[in-house]
């Protein structure tokens, strides 16, 4: 499937049916959740890391876009994957990376070593990418304010508002305010209508229907799948001694 079918996917859906796209972090998971019935998956960058050896934010690029590229050869859904910021590629570069993984759609995060970018010049990297790709990536525009956070003099609601509206301008396809309350995601979706909007599902917090319900048009789970999974095997191993 093409980004613009991945891009259909995200719009028309009705509350409480959001777009529930699982990570895989490897050829064999994302067989399984293809299996499975999932329309698309979204790369967690986190889970390949792991899957690697590496910690979170510490895989070279060659070797995340190799792990794309392998989970893009065994699924024929639409893949996105987490790109984190980049790693430090042009735009153009950066696009051809992901295209030539198999990929057709991407998060691009605004933190790079662990500091908030600022919102104009994370605009721009955007109106780049989205000028190098075209219509042939699906953009989703992930906002750190929550995660990285902000200063203690700056409303997080008000800044995440004002990232999104920016984001959008430069033409990010949807938004993800990763690690946000849901409270945000009701103002959200009033000041962007028809907007995509990307929640991030935790093991304690509402599943994905709620957040469908609360404003959320795509759910993802980050590494959580992956670290199930290997909660899972610690249990078979301590079982088989």
């Amino acid at each position: 499937m093409t980004a613009s079918g991945l891009r259909a996917l995200h719009h028309g859906r009705a509350p409480g049916d959001p777009l529930v796209l699982p990570g895989p972090w490897d050829a064999a998971s994302a067989r399984v959740l293809a299996e499975a019935g999932f329309r698309a998956l979204a790369v967690p960058s986190a889970g390949v890391a792991a899957s690697l050896g590496y910690e979170d934010g510490a895989t070279p690029a060659d070797e995340m876009f190799a792990a794309v590229a392998r989970i893009t050869r065994a699924v024929s859904v639409p893949v996105s994957a987490d790109i984190e910021a980049g790693y430090g590629l042009a735009a153009g570069e950066l696009v051809e990376r992901v295209l030539a993984a198999g990929a057709v759609g991407c998060n691009l995060e605004d933190t790079v070593d662990g500091v908030l970018v600022d919102a104009g010049r994370q605009a721009d990297r955007l109106a780049a990418v989205r000028a190098a790709a075209g219509d042939a990536l699906f953009v989703n525009a992930r906002i750190d304010t929550y995660v990285t956070g902000v200063p203690d003099s700056v409303d997080p609601v008000a800044e995440t508002l004002r990232r999104a509206r920016l984001y959008v301008a430069a033409g990010a396809d949807c938004l993800y305010p990763i690690a946000a309350p849901v409270e945000v995601f009701g103002p959200l979706a009033g000041a962007l209508p028809g907007l995509p909007l990307n929640a991030l599902a935790v093991p304690d917090g509402p599943g994905p229907g709620r957040l469908g319900e609360l404003g959320a048009t795509r759910i993802t789970f980050g590494p959580g799948l992956q670290r199930r999974a290997m909660a899972a095997l610690r249990g078979i191993a301590d079982g088989l001694r």
